[in-house]
C-alpha cells in the first residue's frame, strides 16, 4: 500500500492544537481545567451575590434579618428575583423598633414596685393570691405566709405614686 502524495499547498509544519494520533491533546486539557475553575469562580460569584441582603443586614444587626435570610432563599430555590430585591431594600432600609417604649414602661414599673430591673414576670410566682373563697361570691383575706410576704411588693408612699 502506497502512501497518498501530499497537496503542495498543504503546510508542512501542523498548528500546535493538532495533535498527533495517539499523543495527549494538551489543548483540550487546558480548556477542561479553565472551564471548571470559570464554573465554580461564576458559582461563587453568583452565592456571594445572592447572599449580598443577609450580610447586609447581619452585619449592621436588623430586626428583620430574618425575613431578609427567608427571602433570599426563597429567590435561591424558586428563582423569582423580586425576593432577592425585596430582601435587599428590607436589608437597605432601618424599621424602628417599636418596643422600645413597652420597654422603658416596664422598666419604670419595675422601679417603682421596688423589682430589680429586668425580674419582673420572670421570678412572680404561679400560685393564685391568698384569698379563699366561701362559694356565696364573698371573699376574705386569709392569713398571708411568710413566703408570700417576703415576695409581696412594699407599699409605696402616695405622692410618690402621683408625682
Amino acid at each position: 500500500m502506497t502512501t497518498p502524495a501530499v497537496n503542495p499547498d498543504a503546510p508542512h509544519h501542523l498548528p500546535i492544537f493538532i495533535t498527533a494520533p495517539g499523543e495527549t491533546d494538551v489543548l483540550l486539557v487546558i480548556m477542561g481545567l479553565f472551564l471548571v475553575l470559570a464554573v465554580l469562580a461564576v458559582g461563587i460569584l453568583f452565592l456571594r451575590l445572592h447572599t449580598l441582603p443577609e450580610r447586609m443586614a447581619h452585619k449592621s444587626q436588623k430586626i428583620q434579618f430574618e425575613i431578609v435570610a427567608v427571602l433570599g432563599l426563597l429567590a435561591l430555590f424558586t428563582h423569582m428575583h423580586i425576593f432577592w430585591v425585596a430582601g435587599l431594600l428590607l436589608a437597605l432600609i432601618d424599621i424602628p423598633d417599636f418596643g422600645w417604649p413597652l420597654r422603658r414602661m416596664a422598666g419604670s414599673l419595675e422601679k417603682i414596685a421596688g423589682i430589680p430591673p429586668g425580674q419582673g414576670a420572670d421570678d412572680a410566682p404561679d400560685r393564685a393570691p391568698d384569698r379563699t373563697s366561701d362559694g356565696a361570691g364573698d371573699t376574705h383575706s386569709g392569713e398571708a405566709s411568710e413566703e408570700s410576704k417576703a415576695v409581696a411588693p412594699t407599699r409605696i408612699p402616695k405622692e410618690r405614686i402621683h408625682a
